[in-house]
């Protein structure tokens, strides 16, 4: 690989690496507060109500509101009572309170964990690609010939060790 190679290389990674600067940011933010999804990190109380299909079981009423870790708490005169809120099984009417992280930062992790049914799923997979094209660019930043990179090939290898540490423990 010659010198072109190189130059076109860090060029490539500089520009990609600015146009990218402001995802990089908002996937770092995002991941960060990921991390406390099952705590009440940053979250709001938030009052919802929503009117389903009435008749449903106990059992079905979490599954139809997408709530996790539902919990009945106790069934009178048709209103299911569950942690957090109910559920009136004649009209169907179900009022109960979610946390819900704040506007912006909840768009940002909607787009962390894009799914590919989703249509911003392209953008993870763009940002994905970006990301392996930074890790093999980087090889080229500094000639092998100079102290700099053979000092860079073992941290790349520090940081190697350390992956297959994190994976496998």
């Amino acid at each position: 690989m010659g010198r072109k190679t190189e130059e076109k290389m860090r060029t490539y990674h500089r520009y990609l690496g600015f146009f990218l600067a402001g995802i990089m940011a908002m996937y770092a933010m995002s991941g960060i507060i990921l991390i406390f999804r099952d705590t009440d990190f940053l979250k709001k109380e938030v009052a919802v109500e929503k009117t389903i299909k009435p008749g449903l079981k106990a059992e079905d009423v979490g599954k139809v509101l997408k709530i996790k870790h539902f919990k009945i708490e106790k069934e009178e005169g048709g209103i299911v009572h569950f942690e957090g809120g109910s559920y009136n099984s004649t009209t169907g009417v179900a009022s109960y309170t979610q946390k819900n992280l704040p506007f912006v930062l909840g768009k940002m992790a909607k787009i962390h964990k894009a799914t590919s049914s989703q249509p911003l799923f392209f953008l993870n997979i763009f940002f994905g690609a970006s990301l392996l094209f930074f890790v093999i660019s980087a090889f080229w930043m500094f000639r092998p010939s100079a102290p700099i990179f053979k000092k860079g090939l073992y941290f790349a290898l520090g940081g190697l060790v350390l992956t297959l540490i994190l994976i496998f423990v």
